[in-house]
């Protein structure tokens, strides 16, 4: 046992990898066999795997989930934000640019309007909190965008701490309700083209929620919504940290 136990260990990658492979697997015979093709087998095997997660994370008290297990530890890395990325710029290479030209100003409309009700809806979650300085306010409204733009906006303006990790919470909740819900609502808003795929990623401007939720739902979609999303988190790094927060101050 002990033997095996070394070996996962220091094999702790592709361990990953082979989790991983067993929990979408185990996904899409739920969605064939018990659930009949209603929900992607993708989306039932992301849910499988934050219950893990969850449950994981109980278990061990740590803060690294499934990775906080010693056998499990290469998901640190497979979950890391390096494979995310690369993953990202991989699918990048199944664009068509012809496709992304004829988005245009739907595209561009979608970017400011996903980074502003984003940052809205969070200052208004802030204000609930009970902050009422500019600073924080701006911060937890900059996290609503995505969990990246939060912490950026915070060591700008200078937040606490407190509120920088508030701000990241804000992004990891919106980042998981965007995986979870996108392949239930695509249907119903017409997310199966290149075009409504930019123009959703724009809107809800969070790459890793976006990336996930299209893959949920069509593969194809992934590298036009990760494109915009991308971009929409830059915006929100520009943005959040100084106009937004001008406009705040002069709120206050």
């Amino acid at each position: 046992m002990e033997i095996i136990v070394n070996f996962f260990e220091k094999n702790g990658l592709i361990v990953a990898f082979v989790a991983v492979g067993i929990i979408s697997y185990l996904g899409f015979l739920i969605s064939k066999h018990v659930l009949k093709n209603k929900i992607p087998g993708a989306a039932v095997a992301i849910l499988l795997g934050l219950i893990v997660a969850y449950f994981s994370g109980l278990y061990t008290g740590g803060s690294k989930g499934i990775a906080d297990i010693s056998i499990f530890s290469g998901m640190s890395l497979l979950g890391g934000s390096m494979f995310r990325d690369f993953a990202i710029v991989s699918t990048a290479m199944g664009a068509s640019f012809m496709l992304i030209r004829q988005t245009g100003l739907a595209g561009a409309i979608s970017l400011v309007l996903g980074t502003t009700v984003s940052f809205v809806g969070g200052a208004i979650i802030a204000v609930f909190l009970g902050y009422h300085d500019a600073k924080s306010i701006a911060t937890i409204g900059a996290g609503a965008c995505t969990f990246i733009v939060g912490p950026v906006t915070g060591a700008a303006l200078q937040a606490s701490s407190e509120v920088i990790a508030l701000s990241i919470a804000t992004g990891v909740v919106k980042s998981i309700f965007v995986t979870i819900s996108t392949p239930f609502i695509a249907p119903y808003i017409g997310l199966n083209n290149a075009h409504s795929a930019m123009i959703y990623g724009g809107m809800m401007s969070t790459t890793s929620g976006v990336s996930a939720g299209l893959a949920a739902t069509d593969t194809k979609l992934v590298p036009y919504g990760a494109l915009t999303a991308t971009f929409a988190t830059g915006m929100g790094c520009l943005l959040c940290p100084s106009v937004f927060y001008l406009i705040l101050e002069k709120i206050l």
